[in-house]
């Protein structure tokens, strides 16, 4: 039995509908935006990446259409009934048409009803619903000293390299010019000779000189000879295309996490900034094309750490804010310089903090923090009133109103309408 394949050799053939499929996007785009801020709320943050399936009744996505009847005058003999005559004037049905089964999701008593049309979308298109009326603050793209990012140009020929890379073209043409300049005088003495020798066996006979005449055909052999040893290509004439290593712009940004770690910090109050944490990396990969991300925690003192020690590392003990603050600094002065990173940085806290610490705090911001980033954004997971750190950071927001921001989250269910309020797009 004889196995057959099906080769799709279509051009694009895979996005054959990209077209027809966002041209549906667009027609549709409000049930699909109110699918994704639902979906926003039933899952958590860590399935964000993934795609929906969407519904869209199928009342919304019917079609308009042209019928054409039958014109003129026309007998028409329906069959007869026992309930009426003719001139009977027939009540009109209540409630509609007397359709069965179109026009309602649902199924009747009388009839079929017509099931929404569901789709889905990827996890692109997700994320592109998900983000399409917020925006990143103050986004600077700078280019790297030290650029990451590179590109392989073409930049000349050379003599030497490996065989996939040799320019076939260019060493033919080499070969053929060495050719030429070698063989240049040879071939000029053989065009000479065989036009003696044609002039001589013009001659007649008796006129002959048999001596040149052999003494010539020899010489012509020996330079035919000579020019056949010739080679056609020898290593010399080999050219090999150069490639160059050239740095390109990169469009970079580094992502500070600051997160309080102490013991009033409970794993409910970490996942919920994990949370809110996981939608700006979100965001911002979708603006920049490298992201660095640094995890600073705290409680007397700071740290850099891992990701997992980040989020479920216990401690105990009191909480000192500005420890966080001035590692952060260190941290950007000897990695991420202002004039090179698009720095961003998010913190966030249940709002507890020594009272002689919030001041200083605020004094870090203001003075070194603040100047050097695009934005900070600082989220409070608490139900409680208010405290001194609270009200130190409304003093770096009114001195900062568009590089600064902050919100209190009470519950999982706020995370995202704080994001969107933090991110919204600023009105002109």
């Amino acid at each position: 039995m004889m196995n057959s394949y099906v080769i799709d050799r279509r051009l694009n053939g895979k996005n054959k509908s990209a077209v027809n499929r966002r041209r549906f996007l667009e027609r549709y785009r409000k049930h699909i935006k109110k699918a994704v801020n639902e979906a926003v709320n039933k899952r958590s943050i860590t399935d964000m990446e993934h795609g929906e399936s969407i519904s869209i009744p199928s009342e919304d996505i019917s079609e308009p259409v042209f019928g054409h009847g039958r014109g003129g005058k026309r007998n028409i003999i329906n069959p007869g009934n026992k309930e009426f005559r003719s001139g009977d004037r027939i009540r009109k049905p209540q409630g509609g048409g007397g359709g069965q089964g179109q026009g309602s999701g649902e199924a009747g008593n009388s009839g079929e009803g017509l099931d929404d049309f569901t789709f889905n979308i990827t996890q692109d298109e997700f994320l592109e619903f998900l983000f399409e009326d917020l925006e990143l603050p103050n986004l600077v793209r700078k280019e790297l000293k030290e650029m990451s990012d590179h590109v392989y140009r073409h930049a000349g020929f050379t003599s030497q390299g490996v065989p996939n890379r040799i320019n076939i073209v260019r060493s033919l043409r080499n070969a053929h010019a060495r050719r030429i300049a070698l063989s240049g005088k040879s071939r000029r003495r053989l065009k000479e000779l065989k036009a003696l020798v044609e002039q001589e066996m013009e001659k007649e006979e008796v006129l002959r000189d048999g001596h040149s005449l052999l003494a010539w055909q020899e010489e012509i052999e020996r330079l035919d000879q000579k020019i056949r040893r010739m080679p056609f290509i020898d290593d010399f004439d080999l050219r090999f295309n150069r490639n160059e290593r050239v740095p390109v712009p990169s469009n970079a940004a580094v992502m500070f996490c600051l997160m309080d770690v102490s013991g009033s910090m409970t794993q409910n109050t970490k996942d919920m900034a994990k949370r809110f944490f996981l939608l700006l990396y979100l965001f911002l990969r979708r603006n920049y094309e490298k992201i660095d991300v640094v995890f600073i925690r705290h409680h007397t003192s700071a740290k850099e750490v891992d990701e997992e020690e980040f989020f479920y590392s216990r401690e105990t003990g009191g909480t000192i804010v500005s420890s966080a603050l001035k590692m952060m600094g260190e941290v950007i002065n000897d990695r991420y310089p202002s004039n090179a990173w698009n720095i961003y940085a998010a913190q966030a806290s249940d709002g507890d903090n020594w009272n002689d610490d919030s001041p200083q705090c605020r004094e870090l911001l203001a003075k070194a923090i603040m100047p050097l980033v695009q934005y900070y954004s600082y989220i409070e997971i608490t139900p409680r009133d208010h405290q001194a750190l609270w009200h130190a950071y409304e003093d770096v927001q009114a001195a900062f109103p568009e590089q600064f921001a902050m919100e209190q989250i009470i519950d999982p269910s706020d995370i995202y309408p704080v994001f969107r309020q933090l991110f919204q797009r600023k009105t002109t």
